[in-house]
Parts: structure tokens; C-alpha cells; sequence
């Protein structure tokens, strides 16, 4: 059984039908990719899994429970978690304190500023923080101010904020977007590492395709809302309307 089953998305924005009907699946473990030329509906498709946009029609269902219309905090609460652009990172806070505000806002089901004066009253936060910021090798910056950070850390920073509600499946939006070759690198080794050491489901948008040929078990090709491929990387990467899609028909 899956641990993620999308079946008939659909999401439609007035006359424009952004993802149609699609239908896939996720198995726990594993690390899925969504990829698809510019506008192809990736992440709208992800929103609308996420709580962030609703579905015009189809049924999302995540362990098994039908959480189509659920708000972004009860899809956190319910085990999934979303890594965002560094701009969702509080820039005059420390490392840390970037960590704990999302272990408390997932604690609590809402996000408060007050949080951080009441945190040594809630149980297990530090030890959260701890386990999350090893995880993604930032350990030793914990009291560094986030804005302070290099442009590759605060990516780490932002999937250790993603982590901070210990979600069973983790969903990725460009992660190496604006990386250097060696911060890329990076980021594919700890995305490995996650889903080894922390036993994480994983859903991926990516652009960079050596990336995802590298590092997804299973993907799933979008074009203009619809899935044209969906199998195993060298399936996909063979397939002749992926070609068409991205470079007209040149293999990749």
C-alpha cells in the first residue's frame, strides 16, 4: 500500500487547468521525483498535496487517510512536511532558534513569536533541535544568526526546519536551485543520507536532472498539467515524449 496515493489531482485556476488529473503513488522509503518543463504544473501539483492550494477535484490520501481538504498544519500534524525557500527562515535568529520555532509551531498545530520565551516548558524540543540540525551537518552553527549563514547552509538550515516536525514523508521544492556544483553535490549527499539515516519517504521537484537520475527510485513527468512518464530513471530518461517535452526529441 502506498503511503501517498494521488488519484484524479485535478486543480484548475478560472479557465486554466494547471494539474490534470494525475495519478500516482509513493511507497514508504522510497524517494519519488517530480519533474516537467517550466509551467508543467509541479508545483502547483505539490501545493495542492500539501494544503497550501485545494484540489479542484481528485483525492489525496496519505496512510491511508483522505486528507484532501486538509489545512498545511493538519497535513504537518498528520506526518508530511515541506522544505520552503530560504525565505521562510527568521534571518536575525540563530540556527537553533530557526529549528525551534518550527518544532514548536508543529507541537502546537500554530506558529507564534512567543514560542521561544516558553520553549524550555515544552518537552523535547532541544533534543529535536539537536537531532535535526546533525542531521543536516549544522550542528556547529547552531548560535550563528541565520542571515549570517552561506547561501548553501541555509538551504540545509531550511530542510532542518522542515525536519524540526520529525514528518514521516518529506516533500523537497528545488533543493539545489542556485547552487554551485560542489553546494549540489552536497545537497544530493545529504538528501541520500536523510533517507538512509532517518528512514524518510521523500518527494522531490527538481530541475537539475543528473541530480535526479541520481537519487530517485521512481519518476514522474509532467507537461502541461498531465503525466506523460512515470517509471524507474533509465525508463524515463529513454522515454521519447520526455525528449520531445524538454528538448525536442534530443535524448537526455
Amino acid at each position: 500500500m502506498s503511503l501517498l496515493r494521488i488519484d484524479g489531482l485535478t486543480k484548475e485556476f478560472g479557465g486554466l487547468t494547471a494539474v490534470d488529473a494525475v495519478s500516482f503513488g509513493v511507497e514508504s522509503g522510497e524517494t519519488r521525483a517530480v519533474i516537467g518543463p517550466n509551467g508543467a504544473g509541479k508545483s502547483t501539483l505539490i501545493n495542492c498535496v500539501t494544503g497550501l492550494l485545494t484540489p479542484t477535484a481528485g483525492v489525496v490520501e496519505f496512510d491511508g487517510d483522505d486528507i484532501t481538504d486538509a489545512a498545511p498544519h493538519e497535513t504537518v500534524q498528520a506526518g508530511m512536511s515541506k522544505s520552503f525557500q530560504t525565505a521562510s527562515l527568521f534571518p536575525s535568529m540563530t540556527v537553533a532558534e530557526n529549528v525551534e520555532m518550527a518544532a514548536l509551531a508543529a507541537e502546537n498545530g500554530s506558529f507564534s513569536l512567543d514560542f521561544l520565551r516558553r520553549r524550555d516548558r515544552m518537552e523535547g524540543v532541544h533534543e529535536i533541535v539537536d537531532r535535526m540540525l546533525d542531521a543536516v551537518d549544522l550542528g556547529a552553527e547552531r548560535e550563528i544568526e541565520a542571515r549570517s549563514l552561506p547561501y548553501g547552509d541555509k538551504r540545509r538550515l531550511e530542510i532542518a526546519v522542515a525536519l524540526a516536525s520529525e514528518p514521516e514523508m518529506l516533500f523537497m521544492d528545488e533543493p539545489t536551485a542556485g547552487m554551485s556544483p560542489d553546494e549540489t553535490a552536497d545537497t544530493v549527499d545529504l538528501v541520500e543520507d536523510l533517507q538512509r539515516d532517518l528512514g524518510l519517504t521523500i518527494l522531490i521537484v527538481e530541475h537539475d536532472m543528473e541530480v535526479i537520475f541520481r537519487i530517485a527510485d521512481r519518476i514522474l513527468v509532467l507537461n502541461r498539467g498531465g503525466v506523460i512518464a512515470d517509471g524507474p530513471p533509465e525508463a524515463v530518461q529513454g522515454d521519447p515524449d520526455v525528449q520531445e517535452a524538454y528538448l525536442g526529441g534530443v535524448e537526455l
